[in-house]
């Protein structure tokens, strides 16, 4: 430890008491010095590079600076991102991230500046979050694959955790989505091969799908994402296609086939849906997002292999919010990237 005048410790105190208030916090953010598209110029971008997020950082103050002079900075950044997997918004504009390398969940309340890290409550610990969704009263729901799924209250209190679906015990919870309409919360199961469907009050009210490869049926589902249009599309990992649904479980289309190709889906993960209809499908082997139209036809390709701006390492989840905003976890690069999406750009339904 940095030696230290004795008749200025009364002083560093005092500063270093003024730095431990509560302090306001911001998202830690990077921009490319230049503007990127898909598709490229001349072209007219349906999606545009926003910025990058790696993690929460607290408001600087004097007494801050100082107390880094005096006693060094923090060894680690324990706000920063390890493995982001996961990643929704609220309709405030606050943002949840699942991390799975710090086995717990980040919370960013942007209209508060007030920032948490969600690791459970009351006796029980998140082992494995995976998923993350807000409800139209701000509740915030984790999914965490050791097969549990958290809900929080707007504040970041537990409210409670449910282990069971009916007669079935949650295996690996994973995808999760919320139906402002109905008011229902989906929970796609991975090793039981279903979807689940709750209540915000935890009461489980029906599932649907079952273990196969014919249309509705599943061969490990681990994401699913709600439409603008209310239709549930589900990442069918080992079908190697998208299923869609109604709110009620009725199977209502699908899409995708394994390959090596544009167009063809490798290691299906993350999947999205904008007001257009286009839907982004992340892929974790060819390390890119694919656009289809809800017809399954491809369209374009967003990113590639890399560690720079709209380059991606094993990204995995995806979100869309209501502002047209694409999040993507850059997993292994350990960050979100943000793209703006350009609506009204095509007919998505064609």
């Amino acid at each position: 430890m940095r030696s230290f005048p004795l008749g200025a410790w009364p002083f560093a105190l005092l500063l270093i008491a003024a730095g431990c208030a509560p302090a306001n916090w911001s998202l830690r953010t990077a921009r490319p010095d230049v503007g990127l598209q898909w598709p490229y110029q001349p072209n007219p971008a349906k999606v545009s590079y926003a910025y990058s997020l790696s993690g929460v950082v607290p408001a600087r103050s004097s007494a801050m600076t100082l107390r880094n002079l005096v006693f060094g900075s923090e060894e680690e950044d324990r706000n920063a991102f390890i493995l982001p997997v996961a990643v929704a918004t609220g309709r405030d504009g606050r943002i949840a991230v699942a991390d799975l390398g710090r086995q717990r969940v980040h919370l960013y309340i942007a209209s508060e500046q007030r920032y948490l890290q969600l690791a459970g409550g009351q006796g029980e610990n998140i082992a494995s979050p995976v998923g993350v969704i807000f409800d139209d009263e701000l509740r915030l729901y984790v999914s965490d694959s050791a097969g549990k799924v958290f809900t929080f209250g707007p504040d970041g209190t537990l409210r409670f955790v449910l282990r069971q679906a009916g007669g079935d015990r949650l295996l690996r919870p994973t995808g999760i989505a919320y139906s402002p309409r109905t008011k229902m919360l989906y929970v796609a199961d991975t090793l039981a091969n279903k979807v689940y469907v709750f209540g915000t009050d935890g009461e489980f009210l029906f599932s649907f799908g079952d273990r196969g490869e014919g249309p509705g049926r599943f061969n490990f589902p681990t994401h699913i994402f709600r439409a603008p249009s209310g239709d549930l599309y589900v990442t069918n990992a080992l079908n190697f296609r998208i299923e869609i649904f109604d709110e009620r479980g009725t199977a209502v289309g699908s899409f995708g086939h394994h390959g090596d190709g544009s167009g063809d889906l490798a290691m299906p993960k993350g999947v999205a849906v904008d007001k257009d209809g286009i839907v982004y499908v992340v892929d974790g082997i060819f390390d890119n997002v694919q656009l289809f139209n809800r017809n399954g036809a491809f369209l374009l390709t967003l990113g590639r292999r890399g560690t720079d701006f709209g380059e991606f390492w094993l990204p995995s989840g995806a979100f869309i919010s209501d502002h047209g905003e694409l999040y993507v976890c850059d997993t292994y690069n350990r960050r979100v990237q943000v793209f703006q999406i350009t609506e009204g750009y095509g007919d998505g339904a064609s």
